[in-house]
């Protein structure tokens, strides 16, 4: 199974044709095939015919069981490079050194492998011996895998330093930049969930973690930071201005959000929306729910559909109505009363309003 050459190998041989070489016995004062080759072994070998002037180097593989030499592969021979068809008698057969397979060192010492110098120096070749395809060996040189992959532990270019997850910048308060090509962008990729950044504290101990949406969504859209803090536009997120405020460039929609009752109880829970609409089906007390904490403002619009029945509503107590007098509903079947409410102490005190009635 390995490619053997030893010194002084010889033998002769009778054998005629194109075949195996039968190894006839080694020549007085030269070891024989079978003392350095084991079975299946390669070897170079030269065959000279001086009866009929007639040669063949090449490749061989030893069989051991019949002591045959197989030409595997022919190099030169006085065929024009293809297998001899060896006449009758004796020729010899040894174990040579193909100058087409050969390494050495020119008159000038330069190293020359199969006729071509070689530039490299001894150091530059020591950094191949242990070299393992695929994978980084420290100092050793880099051979890539049949696919151009490369496996390290470490690998330092040019003031980054790419190490287990991490891409890092070596330099001190170094930037690390990405640069798309044309109008291509940067993109990250998602895997079991959707693509996701997260932004960590400078003790890389919290963070806020940036998202795509779910495959499930089928979304593609783009969304811009904006051209000016605090003004809303087209497409882009929403910012503050430098005191905090907010300007919105356009208007703001609202959900609609449907009220139920059940066994005459209903409740308003402000982490719904804005706007309500509870179109009656039997008397309901009313219980307002999560709103903003204290020092920040909820505030909702409710508008109310009376039934076939005339119906009543039992208003929380926390409702500081005008003159401290709760609204009288419209009885007439289909009315509509709209009502708006405001709290600024985290729902002790809602403010309550009629904007409008027998509406509808």
């Amino acid at each position: 199974m390995a490619l053997v050459l030893k010194d002084r190998v010889k033998e002769t041989t009778t054998t005629t044709g194109t075949g195996a070489i039968s190894l006839g016995g080694a020549v007085a004062n030269f070891q024989a095939f079978s003392a350095v080759l084991s079975n299946a072994d390669t070897t170079y070998y030269a065959i000279v015919d001086t009866t009929n002037n007639e040669f063949e180097v090449g490749l061989g593989t030893y069989t051991s069981s019949g002591n045959t030499l197989a030409r595997t592969t022919v190099l030169e021979s006085s065929n024009s490079g293809s297998a001899v068809n060896f006449g009758a008698g004796s020729k010899n057969i040894f174990i040579a050194y193909p100058a087409e397979k050969s390494v050495y060192l020119d008159g000038s010492n330069q190293l020359v492998i199969n006729g071509t110098s070689v530039t490299s120096t001894a150091a530059e070749l020591n950094l191949l011996d242990g070299s393992t395809a695929d994978t980084v060996v420290n100092s050793k040189a880099v051979v890539y895998g049949a696919a151009g992959q490369v496996t390290a532990n470490e690998l330092d270019v040019d003031n980054i330093q790419i190490d287990a997850n991490a891409i890092k910048s070596t330099n001190t308060n170094g930037n690390i930049q990405l640069f798309p090509n044309g109008t291509g962008f940067t993109e990250l990729y998602g895997n079991t969930n959707a693509g996701t950044i997260r932004f960590n504290c400078e003790s890389n101990s919290h963070g806020v973690t940036v998202q795509g949406p779910a495959h499930s969504a089928a979304a593609t859209y783009t969304v811009k930071l904006p051209d000016t803090l605090g003004l809303t536009q087209a497409s882009g997120i929403v910012t503050s201005d430098a005191n905090g405020v907010v300007s919105f460039d356009n208007g703001t929609i609202d959900e609609a959000t449907s009220i139920t009752s059940s066994s005459n109880a209903a409740t308003i829970n402000l982490r719904d929306g804005n706007v309500f609409e509870h179109d009656l089906t039997e008397n309901v007390t009313y219980t307002f729910s999560n709103p903003a904490a204290s020092g920040r403002a909820s505030a909702f619009i409710l508008k109310v559909i009376q039934d076939s029945s005339a119906r009543t509503i039992t208003w929380p107590g926390s409702v500081d109505w005008p003159a401290a007098t709760a609204p009288t509903l419209t009885s007439t079947n289909n009315g509509v009363d709209v009502f708006v409410f405001f709290t600024i102490d985290g729902g002790t005190t809602y403010y309550g309003f009629t904007a409008g009635q027998a509406l509808g």
